[in-house]
């Protein structure tokens, strides 16, 4: 597709937020070695996407501007770089794009087959494109708490913050999966979803109960997989079991420091900063299939064209999307995964 454009999504400059993007008509990209150029069709917004646009991690990301955002598509393959066996045009697939490259908010974008896998009939675009980094930070927390999902899992007990949030709504199905008794926190407008999604007991985290995080059955946890910020260790060591462990996604500078403090004094209670999570295909792969089989449901919050990206881009910085904001390509039927609400 050498010398057409695409109509695309861009920033020039760290910070701006929404206001910051710029609507452009830029080439369309080409697929090297081990790559495939793909027809996006359904993009998610995640965190780091924004935070990446705010500095939090210059001057490595972005490598240099401007820069088309995000990473976790679906879409259609339409054509195949050189060593590409695995893929033609005219599949459906979900991918991962890389960070440096990004791309994911245009009508194109170059994929690596090292994190795209098979997207099957029964998913729909926006259900493919929630996947990635929400669904695979999720699965990998959650075995980084030891959670098995062969089977051999013992039972146990996790917790849950932020649970109706894209990362928590994955997790709270994926921990049922692994054999969990699942404990969650979510506003009150959220509490009859998250138990929907499966969750044994839930809080209103802003009540009296919700703010100390006790179990209303009594039971300490094993395991709390922490997806939001405020909440101090203090708060979180009296409910935890005698090995318990909180694997924290949202660390802090403090949380680095305690975390180091409880391996040099062999605290049995531990904290886990977790800031890179591993991109593995098998993976996703394993997620897909999940949802394909009814295992699991994406949670979408909101649905917007591409010309809308600077609402989304917005919705998610204001942090209270109830699961994944989609920003939509157009091309395909819709299909329906569940709408918070």
């Amino acid at each position: 597709m050498a010398g057409r454009t695409m109509h695309a999504v861009q920033y020039d400059g760290y910070g701006g937020g929404a206001a910051g993007l710029k609507h452009v008509e830029i080439q369309v990209p080409s697929p090297k070695k081990d790559e495939v150029l793909l027809r996006v069709e359904a993009a998610s917004i995640n965190q780091i996407d924004w935070k990446i646009q705010k500095g939090v991690m210059r001057p490595l990301m972005p490598p240099k501007f401007p820069f088309v955002p995000v990473t976790d598509v679906a879409g259609e393959v339409v054509e195949v770089g050189s060593g590409v066996h695995s893929f033609k045009p005219g599949d459906k697939v979900v991918s991962m794009l890389n960070f440096r490259n990004a791309g994911g908010l245009a009508e194109y974008a170059v994929a690596s087959v090292n994190i795209t896998v098979d997207r099957p009939p029964e998913i729909s675009a926006a259900e493919g494109a929630s996947l990635p980094i929400a669904a695979l930070t999720a699965l990998q927390a959650l075995r980084d708490g030891g959670t098995k999902f062969d089977g051999t899992g013992q039972p146990g007990n996790v917790l849950i913050t932020a649970a109706s949030s894209g990362v928590g709504s994955f997790a709270v199905q994926l921990a049922k999966l692994g054999n969990l008794h699942v404990t969650a926190t979510c506003g009150a407008r959220n509490v009859d979803l998250v138990k929907r999604l499966g969750a044994d007991e839930v809080l209103d985290y802003k009540t009296p109960e919700g703010k100390s995080l006790s179990s209303p059955s009594g039971r300490k946890y094993d395991v709390v997989i922490h997806c939001t910020v405020g909440i101090s260790w203090s708060t979180f060591e009296p409910n935890l079991a005698a090995n318990g462990v909180v694997i924290d996604l949202t660390p802090t500078p403090w949380t680095w420091f305690r975390s180091v403090v409880k391996r040099l004094t062999f605290a049995k209670k531990k904290l886990v900063p977790m800031l890179i999570f591993v991109h593995d295909k098998e993976d996703l792969r394993f997620l897909v299939q999940l949802v394909r089989d009814g295992k699991v449901t994406t949670v979408v919050d909101s649905r917007h064209q591409l010309s809308e990206a600077a609402a989304a881009w917005a919705k998610s910085m204001e942090g209270h999307a109830t699961g994944k904001i989609i920003v939509e390509m157009g091309g395909e039927e819709a299909m329906a995964p569940v709408v918070a609400g």
